[in-house]
């Protein structure tokens, strides 16, 4: 008797131990499964699948990788490449290339191609996000690990979240998210400052090489919630000061050792620029109740009238999320953490409704906060609908605190059973219609034969671009999907990236020439446009300006006969048919 009464403490331990761990697995797994099936149609067609909610992003989240593991083996700057907008180039610090997982993956990459990097950074990210928010939540702010699940599925696989999984990769690998709050909660505690600020800071520069615009948007959340909780508790405070000070100042100065260089590039460097504007993108309050199209209550047309386009669907929470997330705020009120993280949720939802309160498609007179910050520097070029994101992480913090408490409720007690069976219900109507489905993939049009059978290297010279009619840009991106197939070994003029425009603002695109413009110009009017001597001369001396040596216009353009018409006029050359496609020789014109 007294041996087992001394065995069985232990042995309960063990037990719960083992139960956690396997918890723990079973989470794993499910994160791994859900993102798996997300991208169930891209992981089954990796040779020519293609996310189509991702518009022309895909193709360039490509080419960054294709880019990015081409400086690592050639040892070139990794900041930089010409390979677009030539000879002028694209600042890849500028742009969101992603160097963080580039870098890394460039085995990857170069064995297997771009697309499955696209493909494992996309599903890794979702997943990887989903479970770094678990471990904060089960080891740091509840008990359950079923409560901490729960929270991590919100924080993971938020609607807006998987919206962005269609283009935005920055937008979904956010694992360190949770792992910079978590340092955070350390040296609140005040445990080990230096040693913590280090790690702290190292987070964060690998942050800026992952994105930099979702750590500008958890810092304003966290900001937030610290004023929030000082304010609920301003006797507690004062002892974390110091530890925070020491620690976030280390972080600091750490942080802008490792990613000076590439900061200074991004603002500084070659084709930088100062800032870009987006127009006024907040979101309608309408949307916080409505459903994203990739849900199981959404449609095709769910969120069209109440978001920019697909991949910007960052408010659509469902309406019964929305009276719950409320219903937990006023419960957990006198909870000071809870409390700090409903008011962080509620002003950080505010705010990306941007300088006036839109309803249902109606701008009213009433202002927003964001009109405060619409000309800070850096927050200014943040696109504050997307501020609604981090309403994900915070409301799946508040539903874990509620189901904590909810599961420590006396089991024999018949209230106590009502209130888990209402809590549970309640939760299955919040968070079911909101469950992410597969997204949509489609077949990628073959690449043309002219290019794909290297044909093209009998008409370009080392170092000289190719320009593709119409040039590339943000609506015609699969010109770099062709260059990235034939290994990158020849420049493109123009392309679609961010880059300044004259006045030093960022643009999406490079800066139009005469001939890119016009030929933009037949590309959505469909007719060809006459030209003469002048503009035929321009054409010429653009050629030269991009250091072209061969002018390429795929046939099966739905607008190709127009286009042919114009080029030829352009050119001064008649196009000849090769491969699928109209091609210029153009090194007499522009060698010279």
């Amino acid at each position: 008797m007294t041996r087992a009464s001394s065995v069985t403490p232990a042995g309960v331990r063990l037990d719960t131990r083992a139960r956690g761990r396997l918890a723990d697995v079973l989470v794993v797994l499910g994160c791994l499964a859900a993102a798996l099936l997300i991208y169930r149609g891209l992981w089954q067609n990796l040779d020519s699948g293609y996310l189509t909610g991702s518009g022309q992003d895909q193709n360039m989240w490509e080419w960054f990788f294709a880019v990015t593991a081409k400086n690592v083996l050639t040892l070139s700057n990794p900041l930089h490449t010409d390979l677009q907008n030539h000879p002028l180039g694209v600042n890849l610090m500028a742009n969101t290339a992603m160097l963080g997982v580039g870098i890394p993956l460039t085995p990857v990459t170069v064995l297997f191609g771009p697309t499955v990097t696209w493909a494992l950074t996309l599903t890794g990210g979702l997943a990887g996000t989903a479970v770094a928010w678990y471990w904060l939540l089960s080891r740091h702010v509840v008990a359950s690990r079923g409560a901490a699940a729960i929270g991590a599925a919100l924080a993971g696989f938020a609607p807006p979240i998987i919206s962005h999984a269609n283009a935005h990769p920055n937008f979904v690998v956010l694992l360190l998210v949770p792992l910079l709050v978590h340092r955070l909660l350390l040296l609140a505690r005040g445990e080990r400052p230096v040693a913590g600020g280090v790690i702290l800071g190292l987070l964060t520069a690998y942050q800026v090489l992952l994105g930099e615009e979702p750590l500008l948007i958890a810092a304003l959340a966290l900001t937030v919630f610290a004023l929030a909780y000082a304010l609920s508790r301003p006797a507690e405070i004062g002892p974390m000061v110091r530890p925070l000070g020491t620690g976030i100042g280390v972080g600091a100065l750490v942080a802008g050792a490792v990613v000076a260089v590439p900061l200074w590039w991004q603002f500084a460097g070659p084709q930088s620029y100062t800032g870009i504007e987006h127009g006024f993108q907040g979101n309608d309050l309408a949307a916080f109740t409505g459903y994203a199209t990739a849900s199981l209550a959404g449609t095709d047309s769910s969120a069209v009238d109440l978001s920019l386009n697909r991949t910007e669907e960052n408010a659509f929470f469902g309406w019964p999320l929305v009276l719950v997330l409320l219903g937990v705020t006023v419960a957990l009120w006198r909870v000071a953490a809870a409390r700090a993280v409903a008011v962080a949720m509620l002003v950080m939802a505010w705010l990306s409704m941007g300088v006036l309160l839109v309803v249902n498609g109606t701008a009213t007179s009433i202002p927003g906060p964001w009109m405060l910050l619409v000309d800070a520097p850096l927050v200014s070029s943040v696109l504050e609908s997307r501020l609604a994101m981090a309403c994900a992480p915070l409301g799946g913090i508040l539903l874990a605190m509620a189901t904590d408490r909810v599961l420590r409720l006396p089991w024999l007690r018949e209230w106590a059973y009502v209130a888990r069976v209402s809590w549970f219900g309640a939760l299955l109507v919040a968070l079911v219609p909101i469950m992410p489905t597969e997204l949509p993939t489609g077949e990628r049009d073959p690449v043309p034969e002219f290019l794909a059978s290297g044909r093209w290297a009998d008409h370009v010279r080392e170092g000289r671009s190719v320009a593709v009619v119409p040039l590339p840009d943000t609506g015609y991106a699969d010109p770099l999907h062709w260059q990235v197939g034939q290994g990158l070994a020849f420049p493109l003029a123009e392309g679609y990236f961010v880059g300044p425009a004259e006045d030093g603002s960022g643009i999406y695109g490079a800066q139009r020439t005469m001939l890119s413009s016009t030929l933009d110009e037949v590309d959505e009017t469909g007719l060809p446009v006459s030209v003469g001597r002048a503009e035929r001369g321009q054409a010429v001396a653009d050629l030269k300006q991009w250091r072209t040596d061969l002018v390429v216009l795929d046939a099966g353009h739905p607008d190709a006969e127009a286009l042919r018409t114009t080029a030829d006029g352009l050119i001064g050359i008649p196009g000849r048919l090769r491969g699928g496609m109209w091609i210029w020789d153009v090194r007499s014109l522009t060698s010279s």
